[in-house]
């Protein structure tokens, strides 16, 4: 009997505990100006709106995805141009003898640059350890060079012959077998591959090359991708005035013969102010534009305060804005100036 009352005593003052519980946590709740609904109607919500934002976050993805194998960056009629002239990018005194003496230039601006972000110093060999992409690469006359300063370069072409000729001239150094390699591909479809996907390389160099592509966005676009948070971006290419024209078309194609006649197309040339426009809007950041003179006299390239012909650009992609700018492109016009 005397069990019984007390089991009923303890129970009596559990409900009665649990009772001034409950009512300090509303009183607390209606002071506050919450109640327990409007917490659980709160959290509901807040789920709700996150699984809307991973929703969100995997179509822009999967869009990034799509746009990448979608947007080409190759213009069939580029194609066929380099297509006749695959086998002739190694004759030094030959259509591609301004690229050859050009490397006098681009190869100590990108070398230079590289060392400036990269601290690590490897006597004999300044770029060992890091990894470059060359788009573009034609025949290998700038992947060679990078490659015997220790780097390790892929080169990508779309054009089938051009990489058979860059794959037999490295062949012949033993020294860059190790260090150099091709492939027939085009840059927005080595940016969705796993092997040398997103975030792989510590520069990207696209010498000559932005005014022959179809898709400038889709190029910055893929640049960033393949890219390591800090990695550069190296261009070389012609600027979109009349004095370009005159001396990159007529001049340089039409009587001189530098190079032949119809290798351009002024209309795809991109102003220093508009490119780096472009790049920044895809998460880089530009740190250099140097303009680039040729004279047809002595077949030499100098640098020079001007960049109303040719220039070069550095751009490194930014370390924080590079997953917004992955995840979040926007589809930006290019409004060239003369």
């Amino acid at each position: 009997m005397y069990s019984n009352k007390f089991r009923r005593l303890m129970l009596g003052l559990h409900c009665l505990k649990t009772t001034a519980v409950c009512g300090l946590a509303q009183r607390a709740a209606g002071r506050s100006g919450f109640g327990w609904t409007a917490v659980c109607k709160q959290r509901t919500l807040w789920l709700q709106r996150s699984a809307c934002r991973e929703i969100e976050r995997r179509a822009v993805f999967r869009h990034n995805c799509v746009r990448s194998a979608s947007h080409s960056t190759v213009d069939p009629d580029e194609l066929r141009k380099f297509q006749s002239l695959a086998n002739k990018w190694w004759d030094e005194q030959g259509e591609f003898a301004a690229l050859h003496a050009m490397n006098d230039l681009r190869v100590p601006f990108i070398r230079d640059n590289l060392l400036n972000v990269h601290r690590a110093r490897h006597p004999g060999k300044p770029l060992a350890g890091l990894k470059i992409l060359d788009v573009g690469c034609g025949g290998g006359l700038l992947t060679e060079p990078l490659g015997r300063l220790g780097a390790k370069v892929l080169g990508i072409d779309p054009v089938e012959n051009s990489i058979g000729t860059a794959q037999l001239h490295s062949s012949f150094d033993p020294d860059l077998c190790e260090r150099v390699s091709y492939q027939v591909c085009t840059l927005e479809e080595l940016s969705g591959g796993e092997d040398e996907g997103a975030g792989h390389f510590d520069a990207v160099v696209a010498s000559e090359v932005v005014e022959h592509l179809a898709d400038l966005e889709t190029f910055a676009f893929c640049c960033c991708q393949v890219l390591k948070p800090g990695g550069s971006l190296f261009i070389t290419t012609i600027n979109k005035t009349n004095l370009s024209y005159v001396l990159g078309i007529v001049v340089a194609e039409q009587l001189l013969r530098i190079v032949p006649d119809g290798t351009h197309d002024w209309e795809k040339f991109v102003s220093p102010v508009d490119l780096e426009r472009l790049l920044e809007s895809h998460g880089f950041s530009v740190q250099s534009v140097k303009g680039m003179l040729y004279n047809p006299l002595s077949g030499a390239w100098s640098w020079t305060d001007s960049t109303a012909i040719n220039y070069a650009l550095h751009a490194v992609k930014l370390r924080k804005q590079a997953e917004d700018s992955s995840l979040h492109p926007e589809d930006h016009t290019i409004e060239s100036s003369s």
